[in-house]
């Protein structure tokens, strides 16, 4: 059972990681051309559409890392585990002090000023889950060799 959530952890971390580098590359710096007339009504199309996207894989991300914090596999330190926990707790924190605070603020109106520091804040998320991906595939290399 073990390596089954081991396995959905692996997949549902790279999700994310290809995710936030969409989002990071080409969703928030898109964001800036939409243009003040049509901005509420594609704000509220991204924020609707993205949550369900990514809300339930973040979820499962941050269980099945506690999970192996106290439950680790065997060949993996146990280091690793509560490196990867930090990661997704910066990341949490990132999304609900940082990203969903600018998100509100967008939602109101456009302000470019606002919109380029959602882009520029949201590499802590970009590079946390770089990171994570990097562990993982790192975990990986463990657990087979």
């Amino acid at each position: 059972m073990k390596n089954l959530i081991f396995l959905v952890h692996i997949g549902t971390t790279l999700y994310l990681v290809g995710l936030i580098w969409i989002v990071q590359s080409l969703v928030y710096p898109a964001m800036g051309y939409v243009g003040a007339d049509g901005y509420a009504a594609y704000h509220n199309l991204h924020t609707s559409r993205i949550t369900p996207v990514v809300a339930p894989a973040m979820i499962v991300e941050l269980v099945t890392a506690i999970y192996f914090v106290f439950v680790p596999l065997e060949g993996i330190d146990k280091r690793y585990f509560w490196c990867g926990l930090a990661l997704v707790l910066i990341i949490w924190a990132s999304t609900f002090f940082v990203q969903v605070p600018l998100h509100e603020k967008l939602a109101q109106n456009f302000d470019g000023e606002i919109q380029r520091r959602l882009v520029l804040t949201n590499w802590i998320r970009t590079m946390a889950w770089t990171l994570r991906g990097a562990l993982i595939l790192w975990m990986i290399w463990l657990k087979i060799k």
